[in-house]
């Protein structure tokens, strides 16, 4: 089942998309507020980077881990696969200089929110680093907002908060 949104309430509508054709045009009715509106059924210009079909098979292919985000009213379940050196977390938005994009509604994530850096210390294992963006509304870890220039060491299942969107590590190790 896919779920598309109303552009004018936000509403969810779900339709079975195994019964249409990529490429295919639909045009749907939202029942809540009467506004008309299409699509065109393919492939989300994210979805290759998510790996969204089986999110948790794929997450960690490269062996530097991954984000997953919790799914909310805002947007889907995502697993993001992490890059080494700096991965920029931010909203979508096409042409955006971000690598590590959240496909999301949610209007208190910045473009540019936070940067997650993967890198190796001395002893080969690998290390993750969360600093805030800077963001308008903060990048929380474990419910304490993070300062200005501050830097911190995250692990495995770290819970972290950009907006109301809630992030968890998963590591490669």
């Amino acid at each position: 089942m896919k779920r598309v949104r109303c552009p004018k309430c936000d509403n969810y509508i779900t339709f079975d998309e195994s019964r249409y054709t990529s490429g295919q045009s639909l045009v749907f009715e939202c029942p809540n507020c009467n506004k008309q509106f299409g699509i065109r059924i393919g492939v989300s210009q994210l979805r290759n980077v998510q790996k969204e079909e089986h999110p948790d098979e794929n997450a960690n292919e490269s062996g530097l881990g991954s984000i997953v985000v919790i799914e909310n009213v805002f947007h889907f379940k995502q697993v993001i696969p992490l890059q080494m050196g700096d991965n920029t977390i931010g909203r979508y938005m096409k042409g955006s200089k971000i690598n590590t994009p959240i496909e999301t509604n949610d209007p208190s994530i910045d473009l540019l929110h936070c940067v997650l850096n993967v890198s190796r210390t001395k002893r080969g294992t690998l290390q993750y680093v969360l600093r805030d963006g800077p963001s308008f509304t903060g990048t929380f870890v474990d419910n304490e907002i993070l300062g200005d220039r501050e830097r911190r060491v995250i692990t495995d299942g770290t819970l972290f908060t950009i907006g109301a969107t809630s992030i968890i590590l998963r590591t490669g190790d």
